[in-house]
């Protein structure tokens, strides 16, 4: 199978990308964190803020921060029991839950951190989520090693941390077959977002590097690709310094062989828990082909062609953006499923919504440069709504720069979205408000090569978590669905014609309670 192919049948063609034999061996499921064995720990505390509100911006980090910092982006926060009432045994599922949501709570994703702190060694370090501490990796200074690994487009000497975002490709291919490539970056996408949301409330600044030498990364951080590969680079700092070249300098040629040569290898021994591993070939072979061996290949897109003044315009209320405590908006956080119910939402929580998701999107990255507020982005959002108050029925698109709705086609959509899930678990009809994030179909593979559709996935995983944020604060739920259509909802939104598609499902809208047993891991 081509690589084509195989990205071709990611999105369109879902059953080929998880053959019909394929059985689930939860009894050999992989955890779903990474355990480091024999290396030195540090504990971080335990002590964690029950607000984000408030906080004054840090003049200096510590450990102390960089623990709540990393709780509230990755850190095991809740347990849940529920039982599966269509299941004549009632068979009981349990699960350890973070705030970030994630294709079957089972976390692909890891977090790694270069840190330069008083009274901590500096170096590499992973974290362990599951004891909440920090893992020493490698001890040193790799302030020239990762810049240049970066182009020397970000000044990492100037970053008190540097966040590496990872994926382990057997953490979820174990369930979900070669389906789960397309899960790893959307994963790694919610990931970053709430990284970049809780960066803001602990006035960090910060920005996103999808471009870097793939191998050069791995080896500092003592990865196999065979198993687990870097996604994305995140560097932190608390100056509102500005991190990012306006271009990239062809001329600073490195490469992942040269840089590989400085450092030794390391091979710190880890816990998977499965006994057997399958082999994940198409996985690996994604990621071989997108890697970047040199910084020649680092390119930078401008986005052309604006869509967003066809179709009649419906002017939504103005607003403002919202004002509210993330770590509140983070535990009440929940995605329904049979738990929607259908109720009434307001013109202006629509407009609140909407705008929120979009605003809160703006952020720092390589492929944009200095001037990303200048550029379109990326993805973009389209909906179909249902009893709006004082909004036709129809498929729309957002207009984020007029802040309106453009109408594409009128009426009630409930019946063909519902007819396009693959799952029997949500109900169209009690839905309000169906979102999906549109993006280039050609994923700026000319750009990009494979990169860019990891690249797309990412940053539709990066707007869903700020659509679910905005919708708890608005005390809804919204559920991410891929069990949809593509095809289906493209034809709804005229998607063929601009050359978009849709990445991804997300129902929205009022719910009742889950009856299910969750203890906080908090008080």
């Amino acid at each position: 199978m081509s690589l084509e192919e195989f990205l071709y049948n990611l999105h369109f063609n879902i059953d080929k990308a998880v053959p019909a034999e394929w059985e689930v061996d939860w009894d050999d499921a992989p955890l779903s964190y990474k355990l480091y064995l024999g290396l030195p720990a540090i504990p971080l505390s335990l002590e964690v803020p029950l607000t984000l509100e408030g906080r004054e911006a840090f003049s200096k980090l510590d450990l102390y921060g960089i623990g709540h910092f990393l709780w509230y982006v990755f850190g095991i926060t809740q347990f849940c029991e529920s039982v599966n009432s269509l299941d004549a045994e009632m068979d009981f599922m349990q699960s350890h839950r973070r705030f970030v949501p994630s294709g079957g709570a089972l976390y692909p994703n890891e977090l790694y951190i270069y840190l330069k702190l008083e009274n901590v060694p500096a170096g590499v370090y992973h974290y362990d989520v599951a004891h909440h501490r920090l893992v020493l990796l490698r001890e040193g200074n790799f302030d020239s090693y990762i810049s240049r690994a970066l182009c020397n487009q970000c000044h990492i000497s100037d970053c008190f941390g540097t966040v590496f975002v990872s994926t382990m490709f057997w953490k979820n291919y174990f369930k979900y077959n070669d389906f789960s490539y397309r899960l790893q970056g959307l994963d790694a996408g919610v990931l970053i977002g709430q990284l970049l949301e809780v960066a803001k409330r602990f006035g960090l600044a910060s920005g996103v590097y999808f471009q870097f030498l793939d191998r050069a990364i791995n080896h500092l951080l003592g990865l196999s690709e065979q198993e687990e590969s870097v996604y994305a680079v995140i560097p932190l700092s608390v100056e509102p310094t500005s991190n990012f070249a306006d271009e990239i300098d062809t001329d600073a040629a490195f490469s992942s062989t040269d840089l590989c040569q400085e450092l030794p290898a390391i091979q710190p021994v880890h816990d998977a828990q499965s006994r057997s591993v399958l082999e994940y070939q198409a996985l690996t072979k994604m990621n071989e082909a997108s890697m970047m061996e040199t910084t020649r290949s680092f390119r930078q897109i401008k986005v052309e062609g604006n869509f967003e003044c066809e179709g009649e315009a419906v002017a939504l209320p103005h607003v403002k953006r919202m004002s509210y405590d993330l770590a509140e908006v983070c535990r009440k956080r929940f995605s329904p499923d049979i738990d929607f119910v259908l109720g009434k939402v307001s013109q202006l929580q629509l407009a609140t919504l909407l705008k929120e998701a979009m605003d809160s999107f703006s952020y720092r990255n390589d492929l944009d440069g200095l001037d990303q507020k200048e550029h379109e982005p990326r993805v973009s959002l389209y909906c179909c709504l249902y009893h709006i108050e004082g909004i036709p029925d129809g498929a729309y698109r957002y207009d984020r720069s007029a802040h309106a709705l453009r109408r594409i086609q009128s009426g009630d959509f409930r019946l063909l979205l519902q007819s396009g899930l693959s799952g029997s678990n949500v109900n169209m009809f009690q839905i309000p408000l169906c979102l999906h994030v549109g993006g280039s179909k050609d994923y700026f593979k000319t750009e990009l090569g494979y990169r860019g559709y990891r690249i797309q996935q990412m940053e539709a995983g990066m707007l869903v978590q700020r659509i679910l944020l905005a919708a708890s604060a608005l005390d809804m739920g919204g559920h991410p669905l891929l069990g949809f259509a593509p095809k289906l909802c493209d034809e709804i939104y005229n998607m063929g014609r601009q050359g978009k598609t849709s990445l991804i499902q997300i129902p929205i809208g009022p719910y009742r309670q889950r009856p299910w047993l969750r203890g906080n891991l908090h008080s």
